[in-house]
């Protein structure tokens, strides 16, 4: 099995960990950033600093412009980033966003003949998305696999979700034998343009009480103090 990889790199806490785990196993890493409009793009930063501090064969960052999607907090800037938590899928769920980034994952794996890629979903300390679940990542793999020139010849796409069981301190853990510094990736759905987090979204939550039962200082630079 070919040991180069595609990883998709947000920028966040969890795609910096599932390049950490890609780049310890040995594959040669290939980051790709997608530039969707999201409101929060101080995160492409973030991920043009990961993606050197782990010296990745190549990084892409390719620009998508979903803003017209305003059914999304995250695309539509008129709209209030939830700041409590709420029952359901929240308003930060962006309409088959993990779809169209891992299928430009997949045509770029085929492109280089990789058979891997790897993105940081996860189904235990997260938002409720329904594309982070397993049967997800499950189905899409199953499609990839009928979808492409390289499966059909018997090179077949695997889905690597490392993360995806793990609770967000068990997360930081990983992240903290990979020798990441959080300090320099970003989460949260409406940081400054200069990464600073509000402390008070989803991701900020989600975040803060992860370092918190990893029993690891935040090393997050937030707008006010916490």
């Amino acid at each position: 099995m070919s040991r180069t990889a595609i990883i998709l790199l947000s920028g966040g806490l969890d795609s910096a960990t599932v390049l950490g785990i890609a780049s310890r196993e040995g594959y040669e890493c290939y980051a790709m950033t997608i530039n969707y409009h999201q409101r929060h793009n101080a995160e492409l930063k973030a991920a043009n600093r990961i993606a050197k501090f782990f010296n990745v064969k190549e990084h892409k960052i390719i620009d998508i412009d979903l803003s017209w999607l305003k059914s999304s907090s995250l695309t539509n800037q008129s709209m209030t980033i939830p700041e409590i938590a709420s029952e359901g899928i929240p308003s930060t769920y962006v309409p088959a966003r993990n779809t169209i980034m891992m299928t430009l994952a997949l045509a770029w794996a085929e492109t280089i003949g990789s058979q891997n890629i790897f993105i940081g979903v996860n189904a235990v300390d997260y938002s409720g998305y329904p594309d982070c679940r397993p049967e997800y990542i499950a189905s899409f793999q199953t499609m990839a696999n009928l979808a492409t020139k390289s499966a059909i010849e018997g090179k077949n796409i695997q889905i690597h979700t490392p993360l995806i069981h793990l609770s967000k301190s068990e997360i930081i853990h990983e992240g903290e034998k990979c020798g990441i510094d959080y300090s320099s990736t970003v989460s949260c759905y409406q940081a400054t343009s200069d990464g600073l987090a509000c402390g008070k979204c989803d991701s900020c939550r989600l975040r803060k009480e992860g370092f918190k039962q990893a029993n690891i200082e935040d090393p997050t630079q937030y707008v006010a103090p916490q």
